[in-house]
């Protein structure tokens, strides 16, 4: 087993192809976990006993939605997701209809982050600003979010590094990026060096990821 140059050389464009694939899956698919995860994380610590909007009811329901879609491994929330991938996007392959199942597997995840990012907070700081007739909206913008930032960025870079694999997962129903092409030409056609190089770009893209991640988390941590 070993890396053949001139055969990468010829497959970049498809090596290049698949991974923009996978990035504009990873994007889409984050961009939608933050924008409903991180306001469902934070109802989720919000509503919970002793805290500013407790509701055991709409906390129980959530935190039971979240948890199921959680439980379920991604390559069955894949094909489950299917008929719906179909509605939305009009097709049940491609990387459009991976993003579909991708968002799914990433709202709860960040969501769960978010919510344990928050219960990091001291409780001290919420009840001061509770002492001193803050509102709910102005505790949460704030004092929760500023306080929680650091953790949160965290929370995100475990996100788009659960997702890398996801995508990478996604290429076994034809969802394209790196894991799609892994498995036409490295898995179906015995091809260990697209199989080598697959995995050395996830393992890049995952380290830098990670790097990135830690560095912004320790520039805005001013704790």
């Amino acid at each position: 087993m070993g890396i053949d140059i001139q055969h990468v050389i010829e497959m970049w464009p498809d090596i290049l192809k698949a991974f923009n694939q996978t990035l504009y899956m990873i994007g889409v698919s984050l961009t939608v976990a933050i924008v409903i995860g991180l306001p469902l994380g934070i109802v989720l610590f919000i509503t919970d006993r002793g805290l500013i909007l407790e509701n055991r009811f709409l906390k129980s329901t959530l935190g039971f939605i979240v948890n199921l879609i959680r439980s379920i491994p991604f390559i069955i929330l894949l094909v489950a997701l299917l008929p719906l991938t179909q509605i939305i996007v009009g097709s049940k392959i491609g990387p459009e209809a991976a993003s579909v199942s991708l968002s799914v597997a990433a709202i709860p995840f960040f969501a769960r982050i978010v919510e344990t990012s928050l219960r990091e907070i001291d409780k001290g700081v919420i009840e001061a600003a509770v002492a001193v007739g803050a509102t709910p909206w102005m505790i949460i913008k704030d004092v929760l979010l500023p306080e929680a930032k650091s953790s949160i960025v965290q929370g995100i870079t475990m996100t788009i590094i659960s997702l890398v694999a996801y995508s990478a997962m996604a290429g076994v129903v034809g969802g394209g990026g790196i894991g799609d092409l892994a498995i036409r030409f490295g898995y179906y056609r015995y091809d260990d060096t697209i199989m080598i190089v697959t995995v050395v770009i996830l393992i890049v893209l995952v380290q830098i990821v990670q790097q990135l991640g830690d560095w912004t988390s320790k520039a805005i941590d001013k704790r």
